[in-house]
């Protein structure tokens, strides 16, 4: 704005005055403040949500029901006992539980202080949870009961253990009370008025996340506010799902925050049915029973449901939306859930993108092709939610993005919001992942002509045979489509002609049987010569905690194979 020139002095003093208040002469440059600035933060979901739902059902757990007034208050006295203990902004919460009440509340109260949450994986030993609660200075520990033997050991590794909260959850199976109260008694010390305030900075870390730990050590991944309130909204984008939706906890809470999940069903107002184990026989009866609308899960959790005893099955009532991750789900086990009433998400992210970030968003024109033909198209991982500024597939090296042509291999680079603020107390790695301005995931993958991304590999997994680079998603899933293979993994086996061949190992579904020579035999019939597996091993497959296949198992024991030839 540009002001006349004045020479009456009262007219003079009333510009003087204006130009003294909070209002410049750039549209860029006006003042920020409470009145027209919030930081974003997830947890505002919830204080709006109990205040316009109060009285809908909230959560479920067992025969224990919970409307969102009760689940709120539960969460402000959460964060006011924990402030009285000290917990104070940037202090680290670490919880220890499946997805029962306790968890899902700790995504509200502990952030209400301005700590960060740490949610531990229960399928840990006791030396990685010693590393991590050390790592990433614990100041509280809120445990389930279950867990006892391996947090008994834990906290014995520890110079300084943390405050230890004992959840006593009647549907555990055995443990014991390891710590100074139980959680309903630390409540108890909760004032349901506390008077919690949001972050001062969108950019205030929220949540610490551990990365698996497969190569060594497990790397810290920090998530700041405005991703996790922004991912949130996403998933309901991504998903397309409405207000009020019934939402099945087969996902661990642990796992990138139940890739924001808690905090997305809250700002719905959805109902949150907690699933203590999770097996096809619970989550059969948990449809019926609750009218489940919505579940997320690896496809290991898809191949649990699909491939479920007959008993066991109940036909669907009712739609029901699954959202599935982690590994390239076999595009059978995607046509599999879809004939029995399943509808079937793809997205894709790493720990690092707060788990989900790109969605197979569904195209019309694809509801004229086969079954078999949908189910291929949505195998691929596609294009980014709206909160991930950047998707490219490129050279890993010198970034210049791949041809559009479906074929060229390169590595998925992500930037925006989405991506975490870092590596916990390591500037290296963090440098590394953010090289050039965009996060490296180490997924290898193409870019199709409509500009969905469709991943082919790790790196790491990638096989170089004979000097020709040979993906192990695309054998897996030709494995996949044999009617008697249950899971497969494929690896690289050292070969002294040519260097790496593939080496398959195979589960089987219950009463199936096939030979080696036949399975090969089938891969001779789908794959080029050099794919196919050199090698067949049928065994249990080892798994990580969110379902993948831990190929860095497989890798080692395919080099105790004699070598070939």
């Amino acid at each position: 704005m540009k002001f006349k020139s004045v020479t009456d002095s009262q007219e003079a003093a009333e510009v003087q005055s204006y130009n003294m208040t909070n209002y410049k002469s750039s549209l860029e440059d006006f003042i920020k403040n409470k009145a027209n600035y919030t930081p974003l933060s997830p947890i505002s979901f919830l204080k709006r949500t109990a205040a316009v739902f109060p009285e809908k059902t909230a959560v479920i757990h067992g025969n224990k029901k919970r409307n969102w007034s009760e689940t709120h208050k539960r969460c402000v006295k959460l964060a006011s006992a924990l402030s009285k203990r000290g917990v104070r902004v940037g202090n680290t919460v670490s919880v220890m539980a499946p997805n029962i009440p306790e968890l899902f509340e700790a995504h509200f109260g502990v952030l209400m202080t301005g700590a960060v949450l740490n949610a531990l994986n229960i399928r840990l030993e006791a030396e990685s949870l010693a590393y991590i609660l050390e790592h990433g200075e614990a100041k509280v520990l809120i445990t389930d009961r279950e867990f006892s033997p391996v947090i008994r050991e834990t906290l014995s590794r520890l110079k300084n253990p943390p405050l230890v909260i004992d959840i006593d959850d009647p549907m555990a199976e055995g443990g014991e009370l390891l710590g100074e109260m139980d959680y309903e008694t630390f409540l108890e010390e909760g004032d349901e008025d506390f008077q919690w305030s949001l972050p001062e900075d969108e950019w205030q870390a929220v949540s610490l996340n551990y990365t698996s730990g497969t190569t060594g050590r497990p790397k810290g991944v920090v998530y700041h506010s405005r991703g996790a309130h922004l991912l949130a909204i996403d998933n309901i984008l991504a998903w397309g799902m409405p207000r009020h939706p019934v939402y099945l906890w087969t996902l661990p809470m642990f796992h990138c925050n139940g890739w924001c999940f808690p905090w997305t069903i809250t700002l719905l107002a959805g109902t949150h049915v907690c699933l203590r184990k999770v097996t096809a026989a619970k989550i059969y009866e948990a449809i019926a029973e609750h009218q489940v609308t919505h579940l997320c899960g690896a496809p290991i959790v898809m191949g649990m449901i699909a491939n479920a005893e007959k008993q066991v099955q109940h036909p669907l009532s009712h739609p029901v939306n699954i959202m599935t991750a982690a590994a390239p789900p076999p595009p059978p086990v995607i046509a599999r859930m879809e004939e029995i009433g399943f509808q079937v998400t793809h997205v894709y992210g790493l720990t690092e993108t707060y788990g989900p970030s790109v969605v197979c968003a569904w195209q019309e024109a694809w509801g004229d092709l086969e079954p078999n033909q949908q189910a291929l198209m949505k195998g691929r991982q596609g294009v980014n939610y709206p909160g991930l500024e950047g998707l490219m597939v490129a050279d890993s090296e010198t970034l210049e993005e791949v041809p559009s042509d479906g074929e060229t291999l390169g590595e998925v680079f992500m930037r925006g919001n989405l991506v975490m603020k870092g590596y916990f107390k390591n500037p290296e790695a963090s440098e590394e992942a953010f090289r050039r301005g965009w996060f490296h995931s180490g997924d290898l993958g193409v870019r199709h002509p409509d500009g969905y991304i469709e991943l082919k590999d790790r790196a790491k997994d990638i096989i170089i045979s004979g000097g020709e680079n040979i993906s192990s998603v695309e054998i897996e899933n030709t494995l996949y489509r044999h009617p008697a293979v249950l899971e497969a993994g494929v690896v690289a086996r050292p070969d002294e002609r040519w260097g790496e061949t593939p080496c398959a190992f195979v589960t089987l579904k219950p009463e199936s049987e096939i030979t080696e020579e036949e399975l090969v035999a089938f891969c001779r019939e789908h794959l080029a010569g050099y794919k196919i597996p050199k090698t067949l091993v049928f065994q249990e497959l080892p798994k990580t905690s969110t379902g993948k296949i831990r190929k860095n198992i497989l890798r080692e024991q395919a080099k105790g194979l004699s070598s070939g030839n």
